[in-house]
C-alpha cells in the first residue's frame, strides 16, 4: 500500500471524520465565546490560541487530501467548498481584510460537508432549485397581479398600504407571511365590507397553495437524492457480488483442472 493510499484510508476512516466533526463543533463554541466581552477580557489569548489550533487542523486535513487525492480533489464539490471556507480563514484579518475576520464563523459550515446526512439535505435542496425557481416565478406573478388589483381597489381607501404598486407589493408580501394582515384587512373593510374576499383568496393561493409547493419540490429533490444513493449502493453491492462470484468460479475451474490432472495420473 502506497503512502497516498494509506493517507486516503485514514481520511475516509469514520474515526477520523468524527474527530474533524468534534473539532468543528469545538471551534464553533470558541467562536461563540469570542462574542462575549467578559469572556474575552480574561481568556482572549487562550481562545485565539485554540482558534489557531483548529485552523491548523483544518489546513493539515486539506493538505492531506491534496496529497492523497491529487487531481481528484477538485472533482468533489465538497472539497472545493472546504477549501473556500478554510481559505477565507487563512487570509490575514488586518488592514483592508479586517472584515474577513468575522467570516471565520463560516468554518462551522464545514459540518455540512463532513456529516453525510447534512450533505444529502443540501444536495436535495440544490437539486430542487430549478423547480423552486419556477414556483418563485409563479409566486411573483401572483403577487404582481394581486398588487395591481389591490392598488386599484384599495388605493383610495388606504393609501398608506396600497397607495401605489410598490407599496401594494410590499404590503401583500407582508400579508402573505401572515404578519398583521387582520389589521390591514379591517382598515379596508371599514369602507369596503367585501374586501375580506380578496384577502382570503389571496392568502389561500399565495400561502397555502404556492408556498406548499416549495415543500413538495424540496421533498421530491431529497427523495431523488435518496434513490440515487440507493442505486449507487446497489451497484457497489452488485460489483462486490460479481467479484465474489468470479472468484468462486476461478476456484471451481482450478479444482476441476486438478481433478482432471489426478484422473490422468490415475489412469
Amino acid at each position: 500500500m502506497t503512502g497516498r493510499e494509506r493517507a486516503a484510508k485514514v481520511l475516509e476512516d469514520r474515526r477520523f471524520q468524527n474527530f474533524i466533526i468534534a473539532v468543528i463543533v469545538f471551534n464553533a463554541v470558541t467562536l461563540g465565546m469570542e462574542t462575549s466581552t467578559s469572556i474575552m477580557a480574561g481568556y482572549a489569548g487562550l481562545l485565539h490560541a485554540l482558534d489557531h489550533i483548529a485552523l491548523g487542523i483544518f489546513v493539515a486535513e486539506l493538505l492531506a487530501k491534496f496529497y492523497a487525492y491529487r487531481g481528484r480533489f477538485f472533482r468533489d464539490s465538497w472539497n472545493i467548498f472546504d477549501l473556500l471556507v478554510v481559505g477565507i480563514a487563512v487570509i490575514p484579518a488586518t488592514g483592508p481584510f479586517a472584515v474577513l475576520r468575522s467570516l471565520r464563523v463560516l468554518r462551522v459550515l464545514r459540518l455540512i460537508s463532513v456529516v453525510p446526512s447534512m450533505r444529502k439535505v443540501v444536495s436535495g435542496l440544490l437539486a430542487a432549485i430549478p423547480g423552486m425557481a419556477s414556483i418563485a416565478a409563479l409566486l411573483a406573478l401572483i403577487i404582481f397581479v394581486a398588487g395591481v388589483m389591490a392598488t386599484k381597489l384599495f388605493g383610495a381607501i388606504d393609501p398608506g398600504d396600497f397607495g401605489d404598486l410598490g407599496t401594494s407589493l410590499f404590503t401583500l408580501f407582508q400579508v402573505m407571511t401572515g404578519e398583521a394582515w387582520p389589521d390591514i384587512a379591517k382598515t379596508i373593510m371599514e369602507q369596503a365590507p367585501l374586501a375580506w374576499i380578496f384577502f382570503v383568496v389571496y392568502i389561500l393561493v399565495s400561502s397555502f397553495a404556492v408556498l406548499n409547493l416549495f415543500i413538495a419540490v424540496v421533498v421530491s429533490g431529497m427523495e431523488d437524492e435518496l434513490r440515487q444513493d440507493i442505486r449507487e449502493e446497489e451497484a457497489k453491492q452488485a460489483e462486490t457480488q460479481a467479484a465474489a462470484n468470479q472468484e468462486i468460479l476461478d476456484e471451481l475451474r482450478a479444482l476441476r483442472a486438478e481433478l482432471a490432472e489426478l484422473r490422468q495420473k490415475a489412469a
